[in-house]
C-alpha cells in the first residue's frame, strides 16, 4: 500500500512563511496528481492547490500569489510553500495523492486516493 507522511506545520505570525512536505512511501508503482487541502474549525475541507505529474498547477483564489505547490517525482514528495500567511489560513492541512501501488508482482490496475494524517497550521500574533 501507499502511505503519505506530512511535516512542516506550526505556529507563525501573520505575514510569515511555512513550508509543508508530504512524502509518499510504500510499494509505489506510480503517483499521479497530488493535492493540498485544508479544513478550518467548523468549515468544510477545501482544495488549496494541485499539481499534475507533469507539473501543471492550480490554486484556490484565496491563495494565488502566496502559496506555491511543487513536487519531486524522484522522491514521491510534494511541497506547499506558504508565504504572506494570514490568520484565515489557519487550518489543518492535508495532502492527497492519486496513485497505484504494487500488489504482489503486478501494479494495481486501479488509481486510488491516499491521504496524509494532517498537520496544523496556525497563523496568529
Amino acid at each position: 500500500q501507499v502511505q503519505l507522511v506530512e511535516s512542516g506545520g506550526g505556529l507563525v505570525h501573520p505575514g510569515g512563511s511555512l513550508r509543508l512536505s508530504c512524502a509518499a512511501t510504500g510499494r509505489i508503482f506510480s503517483i499521479d496528481a497530488m493535492y493540498w487541502y485544508r479544513q478550518a474549525p467548523g468549515k468544510q475541507r477545501e482544495l488549496v492547490a494541485s499539481i499534475t505529474s507533469g507539473g501543471t498547477t492550480n490554486y484556490a483564489d484565496s491563495v494565488k500569489g502566496r502559496f506555491t505547490i511543487s513536487r519531486d517525482n524522484a522522491k514521491n514528495t510534494q511541497y506547499l510553500q506558504m508565504n504572506s500567511l494570514k490568520p484565515e489560513d489557519t487550518a489543518v492541512y492535508y495532502c492527497k495523492a492519486k496513485g497505484r501501488p504494487w500488489v504482489g508482482a503486478y501494479p494495481d490496475p486501479t488509481t486510488r486516493d491516499y491521504w496524509g494524517q494532517g498537520t496544523q497550521v496556525t497563523v496568529s500574533s
